[in-house]
């Protein structure tokens, strides 16, 4: 048994990749902790060099965190939404990382939209401005107001707020979280103003193609996680694509279908990959519960891809909890999946992500609700996956570099893995 802070079951379910209610929860529990531990940092880093700050951006930073507070003890569980969205986690960790000055004032100035989203949220009253020293007032989990005129003005109550660029481009009427839809827009004279984020049918899973913080700055990660603007997103397309991946999803296996929903908080939608390329997929450690990916031309691919990140974000959040790698290590190997070496820790995500999979595939192949093509493309894959994941599982039982508890969930996936295609799968 591991002796972290996780109950042995969750830990061995997790272990499994399958689904349940209580590892969903453990996990969103992490996820939120660890975002309380980077928004007291960031506190602790202001105030200690408060003396460096720029006095305007120093007032701006106290007056949003004093909203921030406010909106909180109005109503904590609708302020923790909008902390712990997975937008929020990437701009907390940018602040955190960068060096003083200039840089880092403008990443203290993005709390202002976090502050105003949290008290819409809450149904907090807001009231005066703000200023909005970047030009947009982006809201996360809702959507972006822009500001020219650097200042917004702020009045509402618990029924609603309006939401207004001071110099008169635009507005938005917000209303509180289970009222009204958040982010119903009133436009203004001559503004295109207000783009609010929409919500992927059958669920809360946001669209996120408005946040500047739901990809990384170029060149600060590997490969090519180029963003999609609006112009470039078909909300059509998507929407039909992921209503029909949930569907196939929840044909073959219901409680998987309803894990991406309840573990994805956003869809974060990449730039099209090139002619002949493989759509990618990506979750960022700073952002669990975003999964980054390029439309993939059918609703099976969409469905694979929402598993392969929901795993992502699964281990990551585990990660936060129990160590399953230690540090310092250096060594690369190679697996199936991918033609470049990978680190261990890289290999472990992997092969999660893949395991997960390979158990999906089994069960449209051996299940009565895949569609025939799923069914022939899900025995392909198996048979391929099967193999490279059992692979990786060696590879990792073999190295030193994974921690006690590393280890045994290692030995948790082997099991797992050992079972599929040579048993019918019982497991809920």
């Amino acid at each position: 048994m591991t002796s972290a802070p996780i109950p042995a079951e969750v830990f061995a379910a997790l272990a499994r990749t399958r689904p349940a209610p209580r590892s969903t929860a453990t996990l969103r529990a992490a996820i939120h902790a660890r975002r309380m531990l980077l928004l007291k940092s960031l506190l602790v880093r202001t105030d200690r060099q408060r003396r460096l700050l720029d006095p305007a951006a120093r007032r701006d930073f106290e007056r949003a965190w004093a909203l921030l507070a406010a909106a909180e003890r109005t109503g904590p569980a609708a302020v923790r939404e909008v902390l712990d969205y997975p937008t929020t986690g990437a701009w907390l960790t940018a602040a955190l990382a960068a060096p003083q000055g200039a840089a880092f004032e403008r990443h203290l100035a993005h709390l202002a939209g976090v502050a105003v989203a949290a008290a819409v949220r809450a149904g907090h009253p807001v009231t005066g401005t703000l200023a909005v020293p970047t030009g947009p007032l982006v809201l996360p989990g809702l959507g972006v107001l822009r500001c020219p005129s650097g200042r917004v003005r702020l009045d509402g109550g618990p029924d609603g707020a309006r939401i207004a660029d001071e110099g008169g481009h635009a507005e938005a009427v917000l209303h509180p979280a289970g009222r009204n839809r958040p982010g119903v827009p009133r436009r203004a004279d001559g503004g295109t103003g207000w783009s609010e984020l929409r919500t992927l049918p059958g669920g809360t899973v946001r669209l996120d193609d408005l946040d500047p913080y739901r990809t990384p700055p170029p060149g600060t990660a590997p490969g090519s996680l180029r963003a999609a603007g609006r112009p470039d997103c078909p909300w059509e397309t998507w929407a039909g694509r992921w209503r029909r991946a949930r569907e196939l999803l929840a044909a073959v296996d219901a409680r998987r279908a309803a894990e991406t929903g309840a573990v994805l908080r956003a869809v974060v939608p990449l730039a099209a990959a090139g002619p002949g390329a493989t759509p990618m997929g990506a979750t960022l450690r700073s952002a669990p519960g975003a999964a980054l990916i390029q439309l993939p031309d059918t609703a099976r691919e969409l469905a694979e891809a929402l598993v392969h990140e929901t795993h992502h974000t699964k281990l990551a959040a585990l990660d936060e909890l129990v160590p399953l790698c230690g540090p310092g290590g250096d060594a690369v190997h190679r697996v199936g999946w991918r033609p470049d070496p990978r680190p261990v820790p890289a290999v472990l995500q992997g092969a999660y992500a893949h395991l997960a999979l390979t158990d999906l595939w089994w069960r449209v192949r051996t299940g009565a609700g895949a569609d025939p093509a799923w069914r022939r493309r899900a025995g392909e894959r198996f048979e391929a996956f099967r193999e490279e994941v059992g692979q990786a599982l060696s590879l990792l039982l073999e190295s030193d570099e994974l921690t006690q508890a590393g280890r045994e969930f290692v030995r948790g996936m082997t099991r797992h893995h050992a079972g599929l295609g040579v048993t019918a799968q019982n497991v809920p």
